[in-house]
C-alpha cells in the first residue's frame, strides 16, 4: 500500500507542478494580408533567419541611388590597410559627376586621408568623393566598379549591378529590395 500512495502521490504532484507552472503559449499574429507601402517596391525581413516578412515587388529593378555609397564604403574598409592614407582629387573624380548632384565642394588636387572622404562620401553624400576614393583603391572607377560587383555577388545579392561608386542614374546601375535587405 506504501509504494502505491508513494507513486501515486509522485504523479498527482506532477500534475499539479505541470498545471501551476503551465505558462500559455500564443501563435504568432500572421503578417497581415490587408498591409500595403506607398512605395514600388518594399521587404520586411527577418535578419536572423531571412524569412520575408513582407513583400512588394522584391525583385524589381531599381536605382540605388545613395544607397550606393554604402557598398562603396564596404569595398574601400575591406581594401584599405591604412584610413589617414592621402587621396588626391582627380579632375576626372571631381567632374565626373551629374551638375548639381550632392558635393562637397572639392576641386581637383585637393587631398583628403580616405577617413575624410569616407566622411563626405556618407555624410556629406559627396559623389566627387566616391570617385577619388574608387581611383585610389583600384586605380580607376571602371576596375572598383568590378569590385563592387564582385562584393555584391560575394553578399548574395541576385538582382544588383553597379556602374558607379556613387549612385548616379546608369541604366546599368540597379538594385532590389531583396539585395538591398
Amino acid at each position: 500500500m506504501k509504494r502505491f500512495s508513494c507513486s501515486f502521490l509522485s504523479v498527482f504532484l506532477s500534475i499539479i507542478l505541470a498545471l501551476f507552472f503551465c505558462i500559455p503559449a500564443f501563435a504568432a499574429v500572421d503578417w497581415p494580408s490587408d498591409c500595403d507601402i506607398r512605395s514600388e517596391g518594399g521587404i520586411v525581413m527577418d535578419a536572423d533567419s531571412g524569412a520575408i516578412l513582407y513583400g512588394k515587388n522584391i525583385h524589381e529593378h531599381y536605382y540605388p541611388a545613395s544607397i550606393t555609397k554604402i557598398l562603396t564604403a564596404l569595398v574601400v574598409l575591406e581594401n584599405s590597410p591604412d584610413l589617414n592614407e592621402i587621396v588626391t582629387f582627380s579632375k576626372n573624380a571631381v567632374y565626373n559627376v551629374e551638375e548639381g548632384s550632392s558635393s562637397a565642394g572639392l576641386s581637383p588636387g585637393d587631398q583628403l586621408s580616405i577617413r575624410d572622404c569616407l566622411y563626405a562620401l556618407l555624410l556629406k553624400s559627396a559623389n566627387e568623393a566616391g570617385n577619388a576614393l574608387a581611383e585610389h583603391i583600384a586605380g580607376s572607377i571602371p576596375q572598383f566598379v568590378e569590385m563592387m560587383n564582385a562584393k555584391a555577388e560575394q553578399l548574395g545579392c541576385v538582382d544588383s549591378h553597379f556602374a558607379n561608386p556613387s549612385g548616379l542614374n546608369n541604366p546599368e546601375h540597379y538594385t532590389s529590395a531583396y539585395d538591398m535587405a
